[in-house]
């Protein structure tokens, strides 16, 4: 997802169980996930490479996302439990305290986590696993633009808004503000590919 192993760069099973210190099975059901996962690409009699990134996966994952992902929020909104508004505050703290910030892992570590803390609190475990993948993917794409995003640190902060709706209580706000905030990552990233 890092983009450390470039997209089309042939991935060396033998070298990952050596820098993993483990054996040829684990690494090769790894590698079965990362292709069901379309993070990887193997071509018989050819090897296995890193999935290469297009701007049509950004226009097919920002479709899925907006739709799934504003409806994780507004279930959030409605199913969050206590332990969860705890959690919730935590990432409230974390964004005020990365106000200023110039490190950008640290940032897009921070907006993951935002969204995966949504797809749990939307009460729904099936849509809390399709939507981490499409958030993997979205993550490629992001690393692959990173270095020409101006306002990487504005839409990791426009979770605060989300996040104080799903704790107000307010399905259809945090449902819109999410829905906006994909659709701007997905204009900001065609606008740099």
């Amino acid at each position: 997802m890092s983009l450390r192993i470039k997209p089309g760069e042939p991935i060396d099973e033998d070298m990952i169980g050596r820098e993993l210190e483990m054996g040829r099975t684990p690494v090769r059901e790894a590698i079965k996930r990362l292709v069901l996962e379309n993070l990887v690409t193997v071509f018989p009699r050819r090897g296995t490479f890193a999935s290469e990134i297009n701007i049509t996966d950004l226009a097919h994952i920002s479709d899925v996302r907006c739709q799934l992902e504003g409806h994780a929020a507004y279930r959030a909104a409605e199913r969050r439990t206590e332990a969860q508004r705890a959690e919730l505050d935590v990432l409230l703290d974390e964004l005020a305290r990365s106000k200023g910030s110039d490190d950008v892992e640290a940032l897009m570590t921070l907006d993951a986590r935002v969204h995966r803390f949504i797809y749990r609190a939307a009460g729904n475990p099936y849509m809390a696993e399709t939507l981490g993948r499409y958030l993997n993917l979205s993550l490629r794409i992001w690393h692959l633009a990173l270095d020409r995003l101006p306002h990487l640190f504005a839409r990791v902060h426009e979770h605060e808004a989300v996040l104080r709706a799903i704790a107000a209580g307010e399905p259809v706000k945090a449902r819109d503000i999410l829905t906006e905030h994909i659709a701007t990552f997905e204009r900001e990233i065609r606008s740099v590919l």
